[in-house]
């Protein structure tokens, strides 16, 4: 299977040149463009218009930059493997392959950038680790409610797989 996609080059604009990267002047054509990883890329291969040279380039979507406010009310950068290295440790030992986990994080990017906010509480980030877990695996959801919730007695621990108990005799 093919990880691209054909563009046709009359979706190229006149005016999309670039620098060259052999002889540094201004002015190419575009030869071949093919999306990439799911569409999450474009790529080209261009042909420099003055020394004939053909070079490739990758055109991206830009992220914009997501800040977390923590719980004791800092700011910081959203951190992807901070979020799997936690997904991680609550699926240890569990049979939970590393594409599930894989999958998990980017379905939890993708409900972040949907919400489209800049600075996102790290209650919403939780919640939605919370939600994801408790579809994949009940003992993972435990683990990572736990430390999430700051769990002090059994009398916690109990509460929660009671309230799974529940919702899944509501199903």
């Amino acid at each position: 299977m093919n990880d691209f996609r054909f563009i046709p080059l009359h979706n190229h604009k006149a005016g999309d040149t670039m620098k060259c990267p052999y002889c540094h002047t201004i002015g190419d054509r575009v030869i071949d463009s093919r999306i990439v990883r799911d569409g999450d890329v474009i790529r080209r291969r261009r042909k420099c218009t003055v020394c004939g040279k053909r070079y490739t380039t990758y055109e991206y979507i830009e992220n914009v930059t997501l800040t977390v406010i923590k719980r004791d009310g800092r700011r910081e950068e959203f951190d992807k493997k901070k979020l799997e290295h936690g997904i991680r440790l609550a699926c240890s030992k569990r049979p939970i392959s590393y594409k599930t986990i894989e999958e998990t994080v980017d379905t939890i990017i993708e409900k972040l950038h949907v919400l489209q906010h800049k600075e996102i509480s790290h209650r919403i980030i939780g919640e939605m680790v919370m939600e994801e877990l408790k579809r994949i695996d009940h003992v993972a959801y435990v683990r990572f409610a736990s430390v999430y919730r700051q769990f002090e007695a059994k009398e916690d621990f109990v509460r929660e797989v009671r309230e799974i108990e529940k919702s899944e005799s509501a199903l």
